[in-house]
């Protein structure tokens, strides 16, 4: 057994190691700097109480990006000096996000261990490669992400910071399942590199199917495609959608894990998930034969998703909706019912609708998902979603890319139980337009202007607040803009008060609310690694059946212009356009 010592570096704080929704996102080259990741680590255990650090046993994984095999090597150095007693990390360091929450919450370690928290080393959606991003962020024992008043500790702890510890352990083989033990000043400290899929498909299939759905994967007459964008989740899609579910090895594109995502852009959405797109017949040119019925795509730690049908997209709005209102018949977990249902501020109200509909309770929450995990925590909510492509349910407490694909497989298996056998089957546009037509349709876009000068970003945001002061005002401006646009009857700026344990979260997002129930709705975002990034949101419920079939576009034009003119975003930000629209 090898013997290590403990050493205090001496050390200063950086600038900015605020934590965002998600954890501290950097590029690379700033978290390469000597010191930088290890006064965030240190911050972080010392913002923890003494119990979740000393004796405890702690997850290092993440989505396998560039800088994530030293990360884990830092880490477990820190983790065994500062008192730890065991680290289980991912073979290869892969673990997605809803993986690791599922292992906080489910797995036991050979001597019977349970983890209480961990540190996953991603940067979720964002690219990856050396002049790319690089992240890390804490999750809690209920293997949810940390709330904010940690969060805020962590910070003020890097604003502080004169030592952190570290040990002079050998770097370990994390290539190879097994556990290596050494021992320290306060005795043995473990490092176990286990299979990062197991525990996962494990739970997965004590929540859905997998008969039912194995039915649908090799029935004649459905055909799939799973694109894991080079991100982790292609570390789970062939031990999930073939062997365990029967899809053939050629439905998955772009699932060997990879630490740049082999160039891409690591986001399940119609901008940057391309090969998916053109095969799924949403392309530009349709030149690649019949689409596959059914296609999904994963971000770059799986807690992502975007559900296509054949040439047809369906919104993360109304996958979630769809999702709570045949839950119950279709996925067994839900037997019993749903203790109720959530959705972030900015996602649109499609939720609601079904929500009142089913009679559920209903909660609408500041954008991240810790906001959700209280709801869970205290038996308030089942199902979740968020407009930025995040679904999942009360199994874990991270979003969940492939629970969301396996709750759509599940739907589909139930519409069609009877028609595998050769027959016409519901497909994925069936399902989403029969669910328009009961509960009404909600036109929705997403407008994401990325790198904008964050001083100017601040002073749209504000000068959008000042001008909530005065309605008439507004719809003067609306008015001129669009004279078919329905008349704003409340522009607040976002507050949440937590139900379960009181907390309130201020500044999460302006709304303009309108009469006939349309919203837009503005927010600075968190996520990126540089630079500012303008949300707007801009939604239209409509209730004609006549009416529910038109293009989101021609749809949305009319609140489109109005939100650019109301915000004076080319004046703001010098964009004549958005980065990316969804």
């Amino acid at each position: 057994m090898v013997l290590f010592n403990v050493s205090r570096v001496q050390t200063k704080p950086f600038d900015g190691q605020k934590p965002g929704t998600s954890g501290l996102r950097k590029k690379v080259k700033v978290f390469v700097q000597p010191h930088y990741l290890e006064n965030f680590v240190q911050a972080t255990f010392n913002a923890l109480t003494a119990e979740k650090v000393r004796g405890a046993t702690l997850v290092v994984s993440g989505d396998g990006r560039y800088y994530s095999k030293d990360a884990i090597q830092i880490i477990t150095k820190m983790a065994a000096a500062n008192g730890v007693r065991r680290i289980w990390v991912g073979q290869n360091g892969l673990l997605s996000t809803p993986a690791v929450s599922a292992v906080i919450r489910e797995r036991t370690g050979v001597d019977g261990s349970k983890a209480s928290g961990a540190f996953i080393l991603t940067a979720s959606h964002n690219p990856g490669g050396p002049n790319e991003d690089f992240g890390i962020k804490y999750n809690m024992e209920n293997g949810g992400p940390a709330p904010e008043g940690i969060t805020d500790k962590i910070y003020e702890n890097t604003t502080t910071i004169k030592e952190y510890l570290t040990a002079d352990l050998p770097d370990f083989d994390i290539s190879t399942t097994g556990v290596t033990s050494f021992a320290g000043p306060e005795g043995q400290f473990d490092v176990e590199v286990f299979d990062c899929a197991s525990d996962y498909v494990k739970l997965m299939k004590s929540i859905f199917d997998f008969e039912a759905i194995r039915k649908l994967l090799t029935s004649p007459n459905f055909t799939f495609c799973y694109d894991a964008l080079h991100g982790v989740a292609g570390a789970y899609a062939s031990r999930i959608f073939v062997e365990e579910l029967g899809a053939q090895e050629s439905s998955l594109i772009n699932c060997t894990p990879k630490e740049d995502f082999g160039g891409g852009h690591p986001d399940p959405n119609l901008t940057y998930a391309k090969e998916l797109v053109a095969r799924m017949g949403l392309g530009k040119s349709d030149t690649q034969g019949e689409p596959p019925e059914f296609g999904a795509a994963a971000d770059g730690d799986a807690d992502r998703n975007m559900v296509l049908g054949k040439r047809f997209f369906v919104t993360p709005s109304d996958s979630v909706a769809i999702i709570a209102a045949n839950a119950v018949d279709a996925i067994p977990y839900f037997s019993a019912g749903l203790k109720g249902v959530a959705r972030s501020m900015p996602t649109s109200a499609a939720l609601d609708v079904v929500a009142k509909h089913l009679n559920l309770k209903f909660f609408e929450v500041p954008t991240g998902w810790k906001f959700f995990g209280n709801l869970m925590d205290a038996g308030l909510c089942s199902v979740c979603g968020e407009e930025s492509f995040g679904t999942g349910s009360d199994h874990i407490r991270e979003k969940d890319g492939i629970w969301a694909v396996l709750a759509w497989l599940s739907i589909l298996a139930y519409k069609n139980k009877d028609n595998l056998g050769g027959g016409k089957l519901v497909t994925v546009e069936e399902i989403v337009r029969q669910h328009w037509a009961k509960y009404g349709r909600h036109y929705y876009t997403r407008y994401d202007y990325e790198n904008v000068d964050a001083g100017k970003a601040k002073e749209l945001m504000a000068y959008l607040v000042k001008l909530q002061s005065s309605l008439p005002e507004v719809n003067e401006i609306v008015k001129s803009a669009r004279s078919d646009v329905s008349k704003v009857v409340h522009g607040d700026e976002f507050e949440y008060k937590d139900p379960v344990d009181g907390s309130i979260s201020k500044h999460q997002g302006i709304r303009y609310l309108f009469e006939d129930g349309s919203r837009l709705v503005f927010r600075l975002s968190g996520t990126g690694s540089e630079g500012a990034t303008i949300r707007l949101y801009i939604e239209q419920y409509e209730k004609d059946p006549s009416k529910i079939g038109r293009e989101s576009q021609d749809a949305l034009g009319p609140l489109v212009e109005v939100a650019l003119k109301l915000s004076k975003m080319q004046e703001y930000t010098g964009r004549s356009a958005p980065t990316v629209i969804t």
